[in-house]
Parts: structure tokens; C-alpha cells; sequence
């Protein structure tokens, strides 16, 4: 699952993308307003993680840009700005919710869980196809009777493909999941990410198309 992080200060900004990164999310991390405009138009976004406090460009002209492109991507707001004012701003121009610094990982880490769920239109914490489950919170998987818990690459895979089952995802859209910037894609990485998920859930839990992609089945 692809995240933008939207955070001017170095010291914030490195240790969250480090500890996306350790919960299974990739990350692209950008400094301004305007850098985060440039990225939201060449790269799709499971989910903007947007401080206010922004060079160049403030963090709500950023919301309200977005907002006007018609675009529905997830939106946290994650600032320093604790005025009752400014949180009612933030989620009436469009934030899915919004949370003040300081705070802590495992809180805002929920947060993005909800919030993905609330837009995937699922009120259940768990992802399913009704034979295959997926727990993000533990980032435990079961199938026909077997239950492993997953790296964090084989989670992003498997989320990427049960967040919509029946789809079929090509190895660079299963890529653009796992991978940020900057970070070197080895050739064979999609495909031995799917052999050691089946080698803990069973050749069934991911079906191959050939020549096109990988999927997992429909609701059942």
C-alpha cells in the first residue's frame, strides 16, 4: 500500500517513514506543498498523510487543491495546529480525519487502518473474500486452515490484491504497492513474494493469470 507523507521537518519525516516502512507501507516522502502537488499528479496514492505548516505551498491549499481535482484518495491530516477551528476546517475542506502532534505510532497507525477501511467500504477490520482473510492490524493471514503471519512486502502484496478481489494486477501495479522511491526493485520480486505467501497459505490463495497478473477470487 502506497503512502504520500507530506512533512517539512527532517526529524518527524525520518522517523515516520521508518516506521511505515517497518508496518508494511511504501513510503514517498516530500517537504512542501507544491513538491506534494507535483507527486499527486504522476503516482496514485492509497493514502496522504498531509501536515498544515508547509513551505511553499500551506498543507490547506494542498487539501483544497486535491479536493477539486475530484480526487477521493484518503486524506490524515497530521499537525501541530490543535485549534478547534483548524480541525473543523481540515475535515470540512475534505480530510477523512485528522490528528495533533505529538502522538503516537500505534495511534496514528489505527487511524490509517480506519480510514482505509471507511473508504474501501468496509466496516469489518478484517479484509476477506470470504475464504481468504487478512488482519492489518497483526498482519496475519488464514486460508483453507492454515494461518501465517506475513513480512511486510507479503502483506502489501496480499492486501493490494484482496482490497479488491476478482481484479487482476499486473507486476507494475503490484510493484507500485510495495515499493517508494528510491528503492531498487529486483527482477523476480513480485513473483517470489507470491511463492513464499502460497508456501505458507497454499498454492490456491493467489491465482495467476497468465501473462496478465495475479488475483485472488471474488466474494464467496
Amino acid at each position: 500500500m502506497r503512502v504520500l507523507l507530506v512533512e517539512d521537518d527532517q526529524m518527524i519525516g525520518t522517523a515516520l517513514r521508518l516506521s511505515l516502512k517497518e508496518a508494511a507501507y511504501a513510503v514517498d516522502w516530500v517537504c512542501d506543498g507544491q513538491t506534494a502537488i507535483n507527486a499527486i499528479e504522476t503516482q496514485t496514492y492509497d493514502l496522504i498523510l498531509l501536515d498544515l505548516g508547509l513551505p511553499i505551498k500551506d498543507g490547506t491549499d494542498v487539501l483544497r487543491w486535491i479536493r477539486e481535482q475530484i480526487n477521493p484518495v484518503s486524506l490524515l491530516i497530521v499537525t501541530a495546529r490543535d485549534a478547534v477551528e483548524d480541525r473543523i476546517s481540515g475535515l470540512d475542506l475534505g480530510a477523512d480525519d485528522y490528528i495533533v502532534k505529538p502522538f503516537e505510532m500505534p495511534e496514528l497507525l489505527a487511524r490509517m487502518r480506519a480510514v482505509l477501511r471507511r473508504k474501501g467500504g468496509l466496516g469489518a477490520p478484517l479484509l476477506s473474500n470470504g475464504v481468504l482473510n487478512l488482519d492489518p492490524a497483526s498482519r496475519e493471514a488464514n486460508f483453507e486452515g492454515a494461518t501465517a503471519r506475513l513480512s511486510a512486502r507479503e502483506f502489501s502484496l496480499l492486501h493490494a490484491l484482496l482490497i479488491r478481489p476478482g481484479a487482476i494486477l499486473s507486476r507494475q501495479e503490484l510493484e507500485d504497492r510495495i515499493y517508494g522511491w528510491n528503492e531498487e526493485v529486483e527482477s523476480n520480486a513480485v513473483e517470489f513474494l507470491i511463492y513464499s505467501i502460497r508456501k505458507k497459505l497454499g498454492n490456491n490463495s493467489i491465482k495467476n493469470i497468465r501473462g496478465v497478473g495475479w488475483m485472488v477470487s471474488k466474494e464467496k
